[in-house]
Order: C-alpha cells, then structure tokens, then sequence
C-alpha cells in the first residue's frame, strides 16, 4: 500500500512540477504520526484492560479493624495475639523458600508441627514483636508473631532475634487497604490507629504494608484489617525534608526516647511530631480522637507494656527507656483538657 501511494505521489510531482522530496516527507511524517497515535492508543488499552484485571472484588464479610477489649487488663503482652497455643515448635525447622519484597530478609519455613512461618531477619524483628502486642494489647486486629532469640534455618544460617509471623491455614491472606480508601475513614478506630502510630514513630506508612485478612469462623465470615509490616517503629525520621531518608532510623530506642510526640493543638485539632510517608494523614485529628485512643492506652499497666518489649528481647536498660517513653507519650494525650491546650485562641 506504501509502495502504491509513493508511485501516486510521484506521478502528482510530475504533473505538479513539485519536488519529490518535499512530497515523500510529507508523506514520512504524516505515518509517523499515524503510527504514534495507533501505539498510544493500544498502550491506553492496555492499562485499562490490566487495570479492570486487577480489580479483584473482596469476598463477603464483615469489616473489622478494631474490637472492643474487654479483658484488656488480663492481655498476656508477652505471648501476645498468639498466646501458648501458637508459639512455634522450633524442634524442627524447614526452609521452604525465600519470600521477597519490603526492607528485611525474610525466609518462609516450616515448624516441627508443621506449621508455616515467615522468619525476619533483621533489625526490624525486635521492633515488630513489640509494636504489634502494643496494638493488640489495646484491641487492634494485627499479625500473629513471636520473637526467638536465636534460630537455625537450614541451608541458610544460625540467627539472632528473628521474627516468626504466622500463616495459619484457615486464614486467607488478600489485597492491602488503602490508608485513605477503607470502612473506617472517620471512625474514632481509625482515627486513633493513626495517632498509635504517630506514638510507635512508624514512619513508613505506606498502603503495600496493609493487609486484609478474610477469615471464616463458623460462618461468620470477617475482614480483618491489619498493618501487615510494623518494623520500622521505634526509631525516628528527620523533620528535614532533605535528610529525611538517609536520616530514618528504625528499631532504636534511644532516638526514639528523644523524638518529640505532641506539637500542639490549635482549636480542636492536634498537631503530632510526625515526619514519615503520608503525613497528610494526620491533619485531622482532633482532641477527641487523642483522647479516645490515651483512654484505652492507659488501661495497660506497667507491666503489660514491659512485658511487650521484653516478647522482643530488648535488654533491661531498653526495656526501661522504651516503657517510659511510651507511658509518658499516654500521658500525653490524656492531658489534653481544653484549658491546657497548646496554641489555643
């Protein structure tokens, strides 16, 4: 067909007395741009044909994020979600494979129960173990996990403090949630979510670290909402915006000790000393949000929360910095009383 409208051309030139060079490049560029319109509009197709593809509608039931704690002062935090019944048997382990993606090494292994576990190895161990028994302790769905003080996996190595997180069979593991798409936008549950994790300094508040989580028990199907990866608390990300990444810290406490946790609050709204991804997210939270969540924090003791960071194996000395600094950061939002309030008009 190219060959034919060339030989028109060429006889148009003739008849014309036009160059017909002039004439073929025209004729180039009015392909080319042909071509280009035809590529674009085949790749357009094909994004959106992936992204109806991708779009997986959520089996039935019933959203959950949060429960109410009613034995929140009898919660064991040193077996955590899992208590004895899950603890993993560690006579026998085997390596089934390496899983991939976010910050750490994690290998996917086999207990002598046969249970499957993926081990984190890594700095973010310790942090995770404790974070998520400080969730759970105060009624948050979470992960269940525990952290062993050392580990051989086979044909991998012999490791300190190492994270095993369950995957039991009756769960089925589904897409992440959206920070700012889910259920619970609004609620005082989400809303004090964000504040524990303003609290916990996890600045890596990122959707891909979401999980939900459908379980069927007796019929009684639910979606659970979790944060699936809570390693990187317990540290502290910079303020400057420039520094911000090669300044983050994760699982140190002494950063963590010296990191500011309440700004300030003007009008209704509280302003938290946060620096990670999604700041955005807490520009709405207001005194009663703060309040909420401190009411439920406070009702852990002394001991539960020590006993969170002792699950993840922190020295004495640690155990002490952190439990203080998390208690004096409770204590914090609870004294938010209106004629106290920071930058009030």
């Amino acid at each position: 067909m190219t060959f034919n409208l060339l030989l028109l051309t060429r006889e148009r030139n003739v008849a014309t007395s036009k160059p017909l060079s002039e004439v073929a490049m025209r004729l180039r560029n009015t392909l080319r741009i042909l071509l280009i319109v035809s590529a674009v509009l085949s790749l357009c197709s094909l994004e959106i044909g992936s992204a109806k593809t991708k779009k997986k509608d959520l089996p039935h039931g019933t959203p959950v994020m949060w429960r109410t704690p009613v034995d929140i002062t009898r919660r064991n935090l040193y077996l955590g979600p899992g208590d004895t019944t899950m603890r993993p048997d560690l006579r026998h382990v085997t390596f089934i494979k390496q899983e991939t993606g976010g910050h750490s090494r994690k290998y996917r292994v086999r207990d002598a129960s046969g249970r499957e576990w993926v081990a984190k190895i890594g700095k973010e161990a310790q942090s995770e173990t404790a974070a998520v028994r400080l969730l759970w302790g105060i009624g948050y769905e979470t992960e269940v996990n525990y952290l062993v003080p050392r580990v051989t996996i086979p044909g991998k190595g012999t490791f300190r403090n190492v994270r095993f997180e369950a995957r039991p069979e009756g769960i089925k593991r589904l897409d992440e949630w959206h920070w700012k798409q889910n259920p619970f936008l609004g609620t005082p549950q989400y809303q004090g979510l964000k504040i524990m994790m303003a609290l916990l300094n996890n600045w890596d508040l990122k959707d891909s670290n979401n999980k939900i989580l459908y379980v069927d028990d007796n019929n009684r199907p639910e979606l659970r909402y979790i944060i699936s990866d809570l390693g990187a608390t317990f540290g502290h990300a910079s303020s400057i915006p420039f520094f911000w990444r090669i300044m983050r810290s994760r699982n140190n406490p002494t950063k963590y000790a010296k990191t500011g946790f309440l700004e300030g609050v003007k009008g209704n709204r509280v302003q938290l000393h946060y620096y990670g991804k999604n700041r955005g997210l807490f520009h709405d939270i207001t005194v009663e949000d703060a309040e909420w969540l401190g009411s439920w924090v406070a009702q852990l003791s002394d001991r539960q929360i020590r006993d969170a960071f002792r699950a993840a194996n922190y020295t004495p000395s640690q155990i002490n910095l952190l439990t203080n600094t998390f208690k004096s950061r409770t204590e914090e939002l609870l004294s938010l009383q209106p004629s106290e309030r920071i930058g009030r008009n």
